[in-house]
């Protein structure tokens, strides 16, 4: 991983504006798209599998007309009036005839019709119009809604107020106001005061926006495609906004630091991108799966924020890690900290010294009484996370946005009919096996009347087809009412009774039992979804730190921030504390807020632990001294995680005075969770338990340790390879060994040390297992055992990957066995290694290696060497290429060969391997066609038995440079 990083950051640096195009290119297509598609934002609270969504489908399919999306036009006659009034009447009566005509709507039920309920309230001041329209909300267009609200002047004409509201009047505009502009601004700030300078102040910042622009194209494009609800944009914006000026932070100051040492600035971007990079694709990681993690909940609304919240910070991860080196490239040497300045002292102050920083002087003082930090902060959050028990999930119940012709009418229809007429029940009954049909739908709406909380029951409305009918059934309380959740528990908990008595079943369903099976499925999922990502925390991070002491307390950290958080959370959005400071409306919260706030959390803790951690550990593992490898992992992390954690805080708050009301509590429980989880739980809880755990902290087993991946986040894999690519780029040698040692650790064949040239031959000599062993080490396929090794510059083991696609292996005896006929032995090479996007023919390449074996033996059969060679070549007609339908096994020993070694040089490689016998490899011509048929630029490893003649192949490569190695002296000089 670091090293693929560090590639694409040193690539990003030196092709600055070429990434920047294509950021822009991107950027304009997805933007562009989106607008051009015309994607529309819409609500849809879909839940399949509950009782409710299986009701909804039900009348879909054979009642129609009752399943589609509802809308009321609610009127009310002015002090001292009445709705009864012969002009008012009139004027209800046109607006239903308008209703009526409007594209879109199924049917209109007025307050004065015959099978009208209680439509007109008892001071006889408010009544409304039922609108039902002929699909989902997702399917009622805007015109159809504009049109419905054109029919509210009739009414008014007549001096009646009108409202109108519904599901389908919910807002879906998706907007920022000046707060979220705030936000941005605040942490402008908090990256000029971290950094020192407007230039790298800012391009944390343009990066984020540059991603967030790009997120919200491609959700505008899925709109047009896909239901998705107007806060999956916002929470998208909210997380991309944060998260992608974090990560740009995270690599830039590592970058700058990096820069004030004196690091070349294109070193320094690259290996800022593999280190700090590592760390933002870990992190980013954690989040993304944790989002994803929304999908198994199986709410399809829910999975859709998730997956536009996880794309979000994926564009944030790309964005940190090729956008932001691309500008690194084109300021180059201007990023560094003058000589002098703050910043500049900051990066080059040692751990003792000095003055000490601000973080420096923190963990002093909690590493004084580490017990009592502790103790505090698992009391203070323990504490904020009491009003979590009490915790009330739902949906918003439809009142809408104060000032909006939405939250009028809710308020209308409360004050007429009472607060439960806001969220009516449907219950459906199935009535195929009845023949007392109207006489049984009395009797279960008077069932359904004894139930507690229960204001009014309609009566039953069979359909068409006479086999379901619809009671509707009003409750005293509101939608959002735990009161109301109770009704619906009473009213299903008849169903057996009912279904035996009358022979009917019944179910609950509208938009507030869905509500209610939305909330009650993530209330059941909220435990089991934390004890994933608790889970999961612990995986990852045992991968990271080799230690099973820093993810226990790290996702028991994560849990005491994310439920303090919570209970913070109810307390001003449930209870109403500080509810006027914060422009906070009190009820329940939000049903998905916690299993949100869980999993972005997550993500953002996990960043914050790596950032401190994994200074600490890396200091460790340099002295062994847990108490000063806490101080100096915190000392160079701190200021970084607290500005990080600023500007998450800003962000995240920044969308809670104005911001929609759904989002709101969203943002307000992200903000909070982020100041306890960097402040209280990684800078105070953190530093205090490594301090009590002592060298215990960084335990593992052996046999834990043995299974887990290496990752190495801190980098130190990739320093090393640095250095290793330094010392092969110093030798001009296609092949470079100092003291390999090959095969088995515990018996190896070596040590070895040789320099091949460039273009050069190595001849290995030895027993067959051992000289097949070298060369397999030498073409990447095994790794070595030990010392130093580098083949094409590349080093290896870390390049092994690279050497195979450059190097081939030839062997005759195996070749041949795969491959029936010459031809076929070449097209199977030319097949495998050729890049899709390469044009050509493989005949044509076929004949071209079979020509190349065909000069190549009519030059070993002339003594006159190069002249031959270039005889050939001017006369081609002189020699007689093999055919491709020759059997493979019918070539003599010398052309298998030369085939053989033509197919693998068929695969353009660097570097070539091939394996001898003794006959073959004392023959003068064999070496002579060889050194024909492998090109100048190609290096030659020839494997070959002890016995065979050494002086052939010196002859025919001493030109081009030859290095002979005999395994059995080198055996001979290890046993000495």
């Amino acid at each position: 991983m670091a090293l693929l990083l560090h590639r694409i950051g040193r690539a990003a640096f030196r092709r600055a504006w070429l990434v920047v195009v294509a950021w822009v290119v991107a950027l304009t297509a997805l933007v562009g798209g989106g607008i051009a598609l015309g994607g529309q934002l819409q609500e849809s609270y879909a839940i399949p599998g509950t009782e409710s969504q299986d009701a909804i489908d039900q009348l879909a399919a054979v009642f129609p007309q009752t399943a589609g999306a509802s809308a009321k036009a609610v009127v009310e006659a002015p002090d001292g009036g009445s709705v009864e009034d012969p002009d008012s009447r009139a004027a209800i009566a046109d607006m239903e005839r308008e209703l009526e005509r409007v594209d879109g709507v199924a049917s209109v039920l007025g307050p004065f019709d015959e099978y009208a309920g209680d439509q007109v309230s008892d001071d006889a001041r408010t009544a409304y119009i039922q609108v039902q329209f002929d699909g989902p909300v997702t399917d009622v267009a805007q015109e159809s809604i504009d049109a419905v609200v054109a029919t509210g002047d009739a009414g008014r004409d007549a001096g009646l107020r009108v409202a109108f509201g519904g599901e389908v009047f919910q807002e879906t505009t998706f907007g920022l106001t000046i707060t979220e502009v705030f936000g941005v601004l605040f942490a402008g700030v908090v990256l000029l005061i971290t950094f020192g300078s407007l230039l790298a102040a800012g391009m944390p910042l343009l990066t984020a926006i540059v991603g967030v622009g790009a997120t919200f194209g491609g959700i505008a494009v899925v709109s047009a495609f896909a239901t998705v609800s107007s806060t999956a944009p916002m929470l998208a914006v909210m997380i991309g906004l944060a998260v992608g000026i974090d990560y740009a932070l995270f690599i830039l100051s590592r970058h700058r630091t990096q820069l004030a040492r004196g690091m070349d600035p294109e070193e320094s971007a690259a290996e800022a991108v593999a280190t700090a990079g590592g760390a933002v694709v870990f992190a980013g990681l954690t989040v993304i799966i944790a989002l994803l993690g929304l999908l198994v909940v199986g709410i399809p609304f829910l999975s859709v924020m998730g997956v536009a919240a996880a794309f979000a910070v994926l564009v944030a991860v790309i964005g940190a890690t090729t956008l932001l080196p691309a500008l690194l490239g084109l300021a180059k040497g201007r990023l560094a900290p003058k000589p002098g300045s703050r910043a500049h002292r900051r990066a080059v102050a040692a751990d003792e010294g000095g003055r000490p920083t601000l973080g420096r002087r923190w963990v002093d003082t909690v590493l004084k009484a580490p017990v009592v930090f502790l103790v505090l902060v698992v009391g203070l959050l323990g504490t904020a996370a009491i009003p979590a028990a009490s915790l009330d999930l739902n949906l918003p119940g439809g009142e809408g946005e104060a000032g909006s012709s939405q939250r009028e009418a809710y308020e209308m229809i409360e004050a007429g009919f009472g607060p439960g007429a806001n969220g009516p029940l449907i219950v459906t009954v199935d009535i195929t096996q009845t023949t007392d049909i109207f006489e049984d739908l009395d009797a279960i709406g008077e069932r359904l009347a004894r139930v507690d909380g229960v204001d009014y029951v309609g009566e039953g409305l069979p359909n068409e087809t006479v086999d379901t009918a619809i009671i509707q059934v009003i409750p005293e309380s509101g939608p959002t009412d735990p009161e109301t959740k109770q009704v619906v528990q009473d009213i299903r908990a008849l169903e057996p009774e009912i279904a035996e008595e009358f022979g009917t079943p019944i179910a609950v369903t509208g938009y507030t039992a869905v509500s209610i099976d939305i909330s009650q499925r993530l209330t059941d999922a909220l435990i089991p979804f934390a004890l994933i990502v608790v889970g999961l925390s612990i995986v990852l991070l045992l991968i990271v730190f080799r230690s099973l002491f820093v993810p226990v307390k790290a996702a028991l950290g994560f849990l005491l921030s994310a439920f303090g958080a919570i209970g913070v959370t109810v307390a001003v959005f449930q209870w109403g504390w500080f509810a006027d400071l914060m422009h906070v409306e009190p009820g329940p919260i939000l049903s998905f807020l916690p299993i949100l706030l869980m999993a972005v959390l997550f993500g953002l803790a996990m960043d914050y632990e790596v950032f401190l951690v994994s200074g600490m550990r890396e200091e460790f593992v340099k002295t062994r001294e847990p108490r000063s490898s806490i101080v100096h992992g915190f000392q160079h992390a701190a200021r970084v995680v607290t500005a990080a954690a600023l500007i998450m805080f800003f962000v995240f708050f920044a969308f809670v005075p104005e911001g929609t009301g759904v989002i709101k509590g969203i943002a307000f429980a992200l903000a909070i969770g982020v100041a306890f989880d960097a402040f209280l739980v990684r800078m105070t809880l953190v530093p205090a338990a490594m301090a009590l755990a002592g060298r215990h902290a960084w335990w593992l087993p052996r046999w834990l340790a043995r299974v887990l991946p290496d990752v190495d986040i801190e980098g130190e894999g990739l320093r090393a390879h640095l250095a290793e690519s330094e010392w092969a780029a110093a030798r001009n040698a296609d092949v470079l060994a100092e003291g390999l040692l090959v095969g088995d650790p515990a018996a190896p064949v070596g040590p070895i040390t040789l320099d091949v040239p460039r273009g050069g031959a190595l001849v290995v000599r030895g027993g067959p297992a051992e000289r097949r062993l070298v060369s397999a080490t030498i073409a990447g396929r095994v790794l070595p055992a030990g010392g130093r090794l580098a083949v094409l510059g590349l080093p290896l083991p870390t390049d092994a990957n690279a050497v195979m696609r450059r190097v081939a292996v030839a062997d005759t005896a195996t070749d041949a066995a795969s491959a029936p006929t010459a031809g076929d032995l070449v097209a199977a090479r030319v097949d495998a290694t050729r890049p899709w996007y390469r044009l050509g023919s493989t005949r044509d390449a076929v004949e071209d290696a079979l020509d190349a074996a065909a000069v190549a033996r009519s030059v070993a059969e002339t003594s006159g060497g190069r002249l031959a060679a270039a005889l050939t070549d001017s006369f081609p007609w002189r020699t007689t290429a093999v055919d491709p339908d020759t059997p493979v096994g019918e070539l003599d020993r010398l052309d298998r060969i030369l085939v053989t070694a033509a197919a693998a040089l068929a695969e353009q490689p660097r570097a070539l391997v091939l394996d001898l016998d003794a006959a073959s490899a004392s023959e003068a011509g064999t070496w002579r066609a060889l050194a024909h048929l492998v090109p100048d630029d190609v290096a030659l490893i020839a494997t070959v038995p002890d016995d065979a003649d050494p002086v052939p192949a010196r002859e025919a490569f001493d030109a081009r440079g030859i290095r002979e190695l005999d395994l059995a002296i080198r055996a001979q000089e290890a046993l000495r």
